[in-house]
């Protein structure tokens, strides 16, 4: 693919001979190794009163520069780059940005900005989220058993899966180093705001102790909640019970199911690796990065923050 480069003030005199010649901009991009395209774009933007000239040509390009770095502020280059090490996203930030503070960076620009950083030894491209690798799951059967009483997904009412209230939550536990401590991530659908919380043991009734305790100051925002079939999950009567809500399992390895809780999973993994000794996990790291999540903009939610559209709809409820 090619890519686009600035033409070199000896370019610009290389055209300029080579229309004197009555050369065509096809044998010209040809001769000087660029695109055709490029030879039409100088010619068009880079002419005067007296024709194409080069060293006026020049000028005129490189000015063009000058002004177009010149149009993003060191203010607004500051608040970016307090924005990335919140760690929102480039893509965040832009549209954050744009319906906030009516100011217009692209998020590709806002990557450059980052990698020109990184190569002057800055720090902000730390704050991306890595990309996973994704491993094949082999196997066409839940080998980790059925729990009893468990009532399937496909019972679950369309309304939960249209995210049409506030109130439908999906749950999952996060395992680090060791696979013993845990991290219980319950997930709203809607709002997406995400409820964190450690158990030093993955057994049903630590993890079944951490989701009462999380959700018990909004039993009236809570209507159901999804997970999947793991162990940790086998008091789910008692859970339903204590917060007076339905409780759904997905089908055995159909994450998509939980997309809503996989794609938080996702996100905290930036804060608590797989390779994370979760023993060492403080409950102000957990309380941290839940704040940074739940207070980062979303181009799911017009990018809006989960809290503010939690908070926005859990108002409209009960007034």
């Amino acid at each position: 693919m090619r890519t686009y480069k600035q033409l070199t003030r000896e370019q610009r005199y290389q055209i300029y001979a080579l229309l004197k010649m009555g050369h065509s901009r096809t044998e010209i991009a040809e001769v000087i190794g660029v695109h055709k395209a490029t030879v039409s774009r100088e010619l068009g933007r880079n002419h005067g009163q007296r024709g194409y000239r080069p060293k006026q040509a020049h000028w005129l390009a490189t000015s063009r520069r000058r002004r177009a770095k010149r149009r993003i502020q060191v203010e607004t280059w500051a608040l970016i780059e307090s924005l990335i090490h919140r760690d929102w996203s480039p893509e965040q930030v832009s549209g954050w940005l744009k319906k906030n503070k009516d100011i217009q960076v692209s998020h590709e620009w806002i990557y450059q900005h980052i990698l020109a950083d990184k190569r002057n030894g800055g720090d902000l491209y730390r704050h991306l989220r890595c990309q996973k690798k994704r491993r094949k799951r082999y196997g066409g059967y839940d080998q980790r058993g059925i729990l009893p009483d468990r009532v399937s997904i496909d019972e679950r009412p369309t309304v939960v899966e249209e995210r049409q209230r506030l109130g439908d939550w999906e749950v999952d536990t996060l395992v680090g180093k060791g696979r013993n401590h845990a991290i219980v991530n319950l997930t709203e659908r809607k709002s997406r705001l995400a409820l964190l919380g450690k158990v030093s043991h993955r057994t049903a009734q630590a993890v079944t102790d951490v989701i009462i305790a999380l959700l018990s100051p909004l039993t009236d925002l809570i209507h159901s909640l999804t997970s999947d079939n793991g162990k940790e999950f086998a008091l789910h009567q008692q859970i339903a019970q204590q917060l007076e809500s339905a409780f759904y399992f997905a089908h055995p390895y159909a994450a998509w199911e939980r997309g809503t809780n996989e794609n938080m999973n996702g996100l905290l993994r930036q804060y608590f690796p797989k390779n994370c000794d979760f023993t060492t996990i403080t409950s102000e790291e957990i309380n941290l990065a839940m704040y940074n999540l739940n207070t980062r903009p979303r181009k799911c939610l017009d990018f809006k923050t989960p809290f503010e559209v939690f908070l926005e709809q859990s108002v409209a409820l009960r007034s």
